[in-house]
């Protein structure tokens, strides 16, 4: 009878240390797993923190706050020429006035308009000009290479370079340098 009482004791013991490592298991991989349930529920909850849906009614806001701002000055020219046609009614000689000043405001954007223009004008085509000067430069000096490339680049029937272009080329660097040295 000891002997089966022992056994039981040693079963324990090892229902016992299974346990624990179950718990330290579930404990290092951060708890339980969800239930289906539970994982359905939360997925088909709407009042989790939704960064994109924030944003949306964000903008919303702040487009029916400028909407609201428009309507507002709409309203308040509304209100402003109604008053001057009343005032109008009243007294010829103020109207002739506002017509007038009126009149030179359009004149003096018109004025203002015409003047950023010509001057955008006579940037863009500064801007050309100096584009085209370079283009041109660059074309010149292309057609320089091309021709100096060429003229080094010849052989002579044996397929030896021809020497006389290679000459004329140094000759030309060490006049060049030479000019240099002497100006200075």
């Amino acid at each position: 009878m000891k002997k089966f009482y022992q056994k039981n004791e040693h079963d324990t013991d090892r229902s016992k240390s299974t346990e624990t490592k179950k718990r330290k298991n579930m404990k290092r991989l951060g708890g339980g797993g969800l239930s289906l349930q539970t994982f359905a529920n939360m997925k088909s909850e709407n009042n989790r923190y939704n960064p994109s849906l924030i944003k949306k009614q964000k903008e919303f806001y702040k487009n029916a706050k400028y909407v609201s701002k428009f309507r507002k000055s709409v309203k308040q020219q509304d209100i402003d020429d109604k008053n001057e046609t009343g005032e109008s009614s009243k007294v010829d000689d103020d109207d002739d006035d506002k017509q007038k000043s009126r009149s030179n405001r359009r004149i003096g954007v018109e004025d203002l308009y015409k003047q950023t223009r010509e001057e955008m004008e006579k940037v863009r085509k500064e801007r050309e000009a100096t584009f085209q000067a370079k283009k041109e430069a660059k074309e010149e000096a292309e057609s320089r290479r091309k021709v100096a490339k060429g003229k080094m680049m010849r052989k002579t029937r044996h397929g030896q370079p021809v020497m006389k272009y290679r000459i004329e080329h140094l000759l030309e660097s060490i006049k060049k340098s030479a000019g240099i040295d002497e100006s200075s």
